[in-house]
């Protein structure tokens, strides 16, 4: 007994020779097109590339934009009575600009040496 109606077996026979899976190809490349002359169309009304002479120039110096360069100091910290501490507002920056570079002595790290985190090693210097 079939219970497929005279359409569902129509459709069946249509699909299992071919003729669906041409035309669902046929959709798919007519969408593909109409997406490729929309994004030309689209493209097309945008403004053009800035040519190379447009494009920002490097300093002389050879500086990045932005880039400064000079020697800091670090600020002092201010001292108290003891009984008010002292609240970040009250704080100037971390360093100050000075005119000469810092010292040697100054440049080379001081403290205890020690490897990098989790390395295992005693760090340089020992």
């Amino acid at each position: 007994m079939n219970t497929l109606s005279a359409a569902q077996t129509l459709a069946a026979g249509v699909w299992q020779s071919g003729l669906g899976q041409v035309l669902g190809g046929l959709v798919l490349v007519a969408v593909l097109i109409a997406a490729f002359w929309l994004g030309t169309r689209v493209r097309n009304r945008e403004s053009n590339p800035p040519k190379p002479e447009d494009q920002p120039h490097r300093p002389d110096d050879g500086s990045l934009p932005g880039e400064a360069s000079g020697y800091r100091r670090p600020t002092e910290m201010p001292q108290t009575d003891g009984e008010h501490r002292l609240m970040p507002y009250q704080l100037k920056d971390g360093s100050e600009a000075s005119p000469d570079p810092p010292t040697e002595e100054k440049r080379k790290w001081g403290g205890i040496s020690s490897g990098g985190f989790g390395s295992g090693g005693t760090g340089h210097g020992d």
